[in-house]
């Protein structure tokens, strides 16, 4: 695939889809950046360094920084889409007039959109003509950008319906320190990453009432059972979870400190509102966006998913965290099993 994709482009110059663009460029791929920010992208062209979102890092040379997103993807094979969710839908459709027939999209944006509770591949299905042959891949796992910047070792999953793509974009991203598995289930890969995000923030807001580690063990655990729930209802595999995409991105979400939607929990959890802590945030937690959809997925589908709903309601409905776990630890006695025992 080398061969193909000498000139790869990048879409989307936040932290995370920088952070790809220089893994990439280091590889000897030329990388072609789309940056929304005009500002930013003539800083990152003069100083090769993305100092609003990934400030502290040289950038390689081989990144070439453009405002035009016609200019990025033109003739690229292979593209990588890195912006918020709740753009997405609007910058896919931009470059849908432009995409090369049979190019491969690999996907690294972990959300649900709101308004259709679509994955992201979700969305370039219901916009993609059949006859432009485009393949899209799904990259998800346990991977903060400052230290895939800093070159410390992970690994990760790249997910394909086909199996032969998801090997090729194996070895484009694979280096020493970014170790890259390949996965079948789309679907639970694209669904364990959108909603880790939500139990990331309720993570955080245990953390931030001041709750011990047996509470964080618990909540990451029972999250991951809501989380798998789910995922089988919407014809995952159960297994997808105990994988990277699943509970590698979980544990690494509800405990880093680098996690930004733990951040939004903690401070919620310290009595700050939504929207204070929104004021001051220029990165995106899509976790707070992707709360909606899994409530309204979860309601749609039958669904039961306690932590998301208490998590919705804290989050758009201004419930108290303090009672939003009270109400947690006093629900109805159940199994822990939902399978009957051979």
């Amino acid at each position: 695939m080398r061969h193909i994709e000498e000139h790869i482009g990048v879409i989307g110059a936040g932290s995370w889809g920088t952070t790809l663009a220089h893994l990439l460029a280091e590889k000897g791929f030329s990388v072609s950046l789309w940056v929304y920010e005009k500002d930013l992208a003539e800083t990152i062209q003069k100083t090769k360094e993305n100092t609003l979102y990934l400030p502290g890092f040289s950038l390689s040379e081989r990144i070439m920084p453009s405002g035009n997103i016609e200019e990025v993807i033109r003739h690229r094979s292979l593209l990588v889409m890195v912006v918020p969710s709740h753009v997405y839908r609007s910058v896919a459709l931009q470059m849908v007039p432009h995409l090369q027939e049979n190019a491969v999209i690999v996907s690294a944006t972990k959300g649900i959109e709101n308004e259709t509770l679509l994955t992201m591949s979700g969305i370039w299905k219901e916009i993609l003509p059949e006859s432009l042959g485009i393949r899209v891949v799904t990259l998800a796992g346990p991977s903060f950008a400052r230290e895939v910047m800093q070159k410390t070792p992970t690994a990760v999953t790249v997910a394909a319906e086909d199996r032969e793509t998801a090997r090729k974009v194996q070895h484009v991203f694979h280096t020493p320190y970014f170790r890259v598995y390949t996965s079948p289930d789309k679907v639970g890969v694209e669904l364990a990453g959108a909603l880790k995000n939500v139990i990331a923030i309720a993570a955080g807001v245990c953390d931030g009432l001041g709750y011990g580690l047996n509470t964080r063990a618990a909540l990451i655990t029972r999250g991951l059972a809501e989380i798998t729930r789910l995922g089988v209802r919407m014809g995952a595999h159960p297994l997808t979870f105990a994988g990277l995409s699943g509970i590698g991105d979980l544990l690494l979400t509800c405990t880093g400190d680098l996690s930004r939607n733990r951040t939004v929990g903690f401070r919620l959890g310290r009595g700050e509102t939504l929207q204070e802590i929104l004021a001051d945030m220029r990165m995106v937690a899509e976790g707070i966006r992707t709360c909606t959809s899994v409530y309204e997925l979860a309601k749609k589908l039958h669904v039961d998913m306690p932590i998301c709903e208490q998590m919705y309601q804290i989050l758009h409905e201004n419930k108290n965290p303090r009672q939003a776990v009270w109400d947690l630890m006093e629900r109805d006695l159940k199994s822990e099993l939902e399978f009957p025992l051979p």
